[in-house]
């Protein structure tokens, strides 16, 4: 199956490994595969604004013109257009994603999520999305979901709901996994990213397209009414993130 990356801004892909009338591109697991005619993209470093290195994390941005098919204003408010899309990266005008991306030694791109869902902990910013693949890579673990929870001490914590392979039916079971779950983030990522608070549940709450509801989820680990989801895939997956939320409050 391949794989392809847009947005709706752009109406059509930025990122594919399927390029009619071009060569066979070879895919690679968990890639996106590269950029499709038109788009001159710059993976660049937050707050430099420089392009990253071979393997290194960076905020993935178009430099213009942006091709055709693309969003060109927000109707009636050019300046808004410019503000929100343009400005983001230091001295570039580069058009942002905000979607953080490495890209490997043959130029493959792997997307790893918004550049704006990061946690603040102790002065350190750390992706949800990079923490939740962390977790994932633990074999005892289906899925996870990363938020950040306000802390006293060091601004945010990091809480991980996670729906385990096979469910502990022990505290010690539970305790066995957990700790496991601590140690593949700290050996992954490093100690400052290890879960403060890790709650198993069945599932995840998600809208039918199968985007992570993480604000939903941040809303009621901060004890929050998450209000009226219409989109969301399974209502049940909310009242199983309030039933562990509450029992480890």
């Amino acid at each position: 199956m391949r794989d392809h990356y847009w947005q709706t801004e752009t109406g059509w892909p930025i990122l594919s490994t399927l390029l009619p009338g071009l060569e066979d591109v070879t895919i690679k697991p968990g890639s996106a595969g590269f950029a499709c005619a038109g788009y001159d993209l710059r993976l660049v470093h937050e707050e430099t604004g420089e392009e990253v290195e071979q393997s290194e994390r960076g905020v993935l941005t178009i430099k213009p013109p942006l091709p055709p098919g693309c969003m060109t204003t927000i109707w009636g408010d050019d300046e808004r257009f410019i503000e929100t899309y343009f400005t983001s990266v230091p001295e570039k005008q580069l058009y942002s994603t905000f979607d953080w991306a490495t890209r490997d030694e043959e130029g493959y791109y792997f997307m790893m999520g918004r550049s704006d869902d990061v946690i603040n902990v102790a002065g350190h910013r750390l992706g949800t999305r990079e923490i939740e693949e962390s977790i994932s890579s633990n074999d005892g673990v289906a899925e996870a979901a990363v938020i950040g929870v306000k802390d006293e001490d060091k601004g945010e914590a990091v809480y991980a709901y996670v729906v385990p392979k096979e469910g502990p039916e022990t505290d010690e079971e539970r305790d066995e996994l957990e700790q496991s779950i601590k140690e593949t983030v700290a050996d992954g990522i490093g100690a400052i990213a290890r879960p403060a608070k890790i709650h198993f549940v069945g599932a995840l709450p998600k809208t039918r397209s199968g985007k992570m509801l993480r604000r939903a989820v941040q809303d009621i680990a901060e004890q929050r009414d998450p209000g009226d989801i219409p989109t969301i895939e399974d209502p049940s997956a909310l009242d199983d993130i309030r039933a562990v939320s509450a029992k480890g409050s």
